[in-house]
């Protein structure tokens, strides 16, 4: 098993996602590479020698020594108000990875897939959606998006115009948006079951967001019927930002 250990990460650009979310795009001479899904530590020092580091998913497919991510800022928290507000272009973090090698997704793969995405869930999944893109797959892709309204809805621009073979179902949870096919409320069988694949279809299933979303997300697939090797969880919680 190759070690990880910590490179200098050169932040090159950024771009706002939401009002409290923020893209970031770093050079790391060295990186490895990675599959769609991984993710990686964030260390940050300061001038006394304290450290602070977090786990941040990687928002898009390997590019070189390209590494994008996007981040929420917590509030009160270590690490991400750095990261959203402070840094700027030129400045350096440490980076170590990747991580993990079971919520990943990989263009050889030929079942459909499905994709729940709860808030910030939605990174990892962007990055396997753009690597379907960058691979030229014809894998059908589903993506069932909830979100607490429509100002909280990551890469906006990019999934107004969803590649084909792409379908996306958005939820919401506290304000729906005039038009929106469903009132706001959380996640249910329903909403699966339209946005989702048939379970006699065996997709491959991946749910990414706070942990209770994903328990309760899983917990409906199993529901109706989806094997459960077939059900892939990414699941976060408080870190202290």
């Amino acid at each position: 098993m190759r070690r990880l250990t910590w490179l200098a990460a050169e932040l090159v650009r950024t771009r706002s996602e939401t009002a409290t979310a923020r893209t970031l795009s770093f050079r790391v001479p060295g990186w490895p590479g990675h599959a769609a899904g991984q993710h990686l530590d964030v260390r940050l020092t300061a001038e006394d020698g304290y450290t602070a580091q977090r786990s941040y998913s990687m928002a898009a497919p390997a590019d070189g020594d390209l590494v994008e991510l996007t981040v929420e800022t917590v509030p009160d928290g270590e690490v991400s108000p750095y990261l959203t507000e402070e840094m700027r272009a030129g400045d350096l973090v440490e980076v170590r990875g990747p991580v993990g090698g079971w919520f990943v997704w990989r263009p050889a793969s030929k079942a459909p897939v499905l994709l729940v995405a709860g808030g910030s869930g939605i990174v990892p999944l962007m990055a396997m959606i753009r690597e379907r893109g960058k691979a030229g797959s014809r894998v059908p892709f589903r993506l069932v998006y909830s979100l607490r309204d429509q100002d909280n809805r990551y890469y906006a621009e990019e999934l107004r115009r969803p590649a084909p073979g792409l379908d996306i179902s958005y939820l919401y949870t506290r304000s729906a948006p005039p038009g929106a096919s469903r009132p706001a409320g959380r996640v249910t069988l329903g909403d699966l079951a339209e946005g989702g694949w048939p379970a006699d279809f065996e997709p491959d299933c991946y749910v990414c967001g706070p942990t209770g979303f994903v328990e309760a997300a899983a917990d409906l697939l199993l529901a109706l019927g989806h094997a459960p090797e077939r059900i892939r969880t990414e699941r976060f919680g408080p870190t202290g930002g």
